[in-house]
């Protein structure tokens, strides 16, 4: 359905989401090495996820698809997040480094459930 539209839909959704989870990455953890690289890393993830879903006989316009909602699944589920990351960021641009650093369940419990419903969605928008 959603991959039917036009051609260029799923490329601009990819693209559209990465800019919008690498921005909210890029003010929740304000390090300069971190946001410099970390949108180099998606993109050859994201290579990688749709030549492997291509290799396994999946459109690329429905990989396309799947990997822009679950990116921003990805986003909506670290928001609860965000304050401890910046928290985090400061102590490390600081020198402080932790022995551990504790991620409270809930909030993992939340991105895993964000990212999963917004996986579901793709799926049902590109069958």
């Amino acid at each position: 359905m959603f991959t039917s539209v036009t051609t260029d839909g799923p490329w601009l959704l990819a693209v559209t989401a990465l800019v919008i989870h690498c921005s909210a990455m890029a003010k929740w953890v304000p390090m300069q090495r971190f946001w410099t690289v970390y949108p180099f890393i998606w993109v050859v993830c994201g290579t990688g996820a749709v030549a492997f879903g291509s290799w396994r006989g999946f459109a690329l316009a429905d990989m396309l698809v799947l990997c822009s909602f679950a990116l921003i699944g990805l986003t909506i589920g670290m928001y609860p997040s965000r304050k401890l990351f910046t928290v985090w960021a400061h102590e490390i641009n600081n020198g402080v480094t932790r022995e551990r650093y504790d991620y409270p369940r809930s909030h993992l419990a939340f991105c895993g459930v964000s990212v999963l419903v917004m996986l579901a969605a793709a799926f049902l928008l590109t069958h």
